[in-house]
């Protein structure tokens, strides 16, 4: 470009041409190689083998609800499954506030230092608006998650019944055939669907706070029946002398519900996940119990009944899946919707004339 500025007749006065416009993309700059897919053999290597990374992915595919991840890591999980079984299931629930990610990592750190290998799938609740999570039990654990034996999860619920992620069943076959032979399930908190969570584990424990008023109020009384054990938490300072009447209160409330189909009795103890005292006490009762259901065959008994019962709960979820993922029942969906909203069909209507479609075209 002729800049007129040049002219002879405008003397000490240059304009530079300038500088030539350059390409856009950097010819300097390093392109990083997009990631290689693994095969199921390589997941289920590394898993053996006890490489958490590829746990980690693997977990990972087994929370996608793309079908080529679920393809992938169906076979990781069948190849695994030989490898499973190994491990002491513990589930640990309570109401809101009780301590759940203190007491694991007060429990957790001190089996590590043990020598045991300790697997941690906390459940974060989903969000119902944004259907996000936090996913933030791993930063309440500070001094469990710099332990070279353990592996902490968190996970979202994405809606699941009782606070359970609906892939946590398949997570722990992997992290039982990653060698950890101790596996804690932490659900999001006391609600009428924590069958889930029983159904997975060996010992369901009940995690419990005073100094709420009636310690007996808002804990529902199939969460008692169901649990194996509970554990009164935060019995320090000023609160242990509350701690221990409800301990006894507690125990009352045990002794008059039907005996147990393990013939196990559950009873309380008290503890101070802070302090660590009494956590110890805890983790005895689990063992007592896991002993004296291996000597009466309840163990192997209930494990059974909870792979019957998972085989019923995937049949539901894989139907759930197909019905809402058909292509003609995703464009009747917003019609029938529409017809409820407008008074013009009920409810009922509305989903049988869905499921007969379904029928014609799955």
């Amino acid at each position: 470009m002729q800049h007129p500025e040049n002219d002879k007749q405008y003397k000490g006065l240059v304009v530079n041409e300038g500088v030539q416009n350059l390409p856009q993309v950097n010819p300097y700059a390093t392109f990083r190689r997009q990631k290689r897919e693994l095969h199921a053999e390589e997941y289920v290597e590394g898993i053996l083998r006890g490489d958490i990374t590829l746990l980690g992915q693997a977990v990972t595919l087994i929370e996608s609800s793309l079908p080529k991840d679920q393809a992938i890591a169906q076979k990781v999980i069948e190849q695994c499954l030989p490898y499973s079984g190994n491990s002491v299931r513990l589930g640990i629930t309570g109401v809101p506030g009780a301590g759940k990610s203190t007491f694991i990592e007060a429990l957790g750190t001190m089996l590590c230092h043990q020598g045991k290998h300790l697997a941690v799938l906390a459940i974060d609740p989903s969000s119902e608006r944004s259907k996000g999570s936090i996913l933030g039990d791993k930063t309440r654990m500070n001094e469990l998650s710099t332990e070279a034996n353990a592996f902490i999860r968190p996970s979202p619920s994405a809606g699941s019944l009782g606070g359970v992620a609906r892939k946590t069943r398949e997570t722990i076959v992997l992290c039982e055939a990653a060698g950890f032979d101790t596996i804690m399930v932490e659900t999001v908190g006391v609600g009428q669907s924590e069958t889930a969570a029983h159904s997975m584990v060996d010992f369901f424990l009940l995690l419990q706070v005073t100094g709420t008023g009636d310690e007996l109020q808002g804990i529902k009384r199939g969460i008692m029946e169901m649990a194996d054990g509970i554990a009164i938490n935060k019995c320090d300072g000023s609160n242990v002398e509350r701690a221990q009447a409800a301990r006894v209160s507690f125990k009352n409330a045990l002794a008059l519900f039907p005996p147990p189909e393990s013939g196990w009795q559950p009873y309380a103890e008290t503890c101070s996940s802070i302090d660590k005292t009494g956590v110890l006490k805890v983790w005895k009762m689990v063992e007592d119990y896991i002993r004296f259901t291996k000597e009466n065959g309840y163990f192997d008994y209930r494990r059974t009944r909870q792979a019957k019962y998972w085989m019923y709960e995937t049949i539901h979820s894989a139907l759930l899946n197909g019905f809402y993922q058909n292509p003609v029942i995703e464009k009747m969906i917003p019609e029938m919707e529409q017809q409820v909203l407008d008074n013009k069909i009920s409810s009922f209507v509305a989903a049988h004339k869905l499921l007969e479609e379904y029928a014609r075209h799955k």
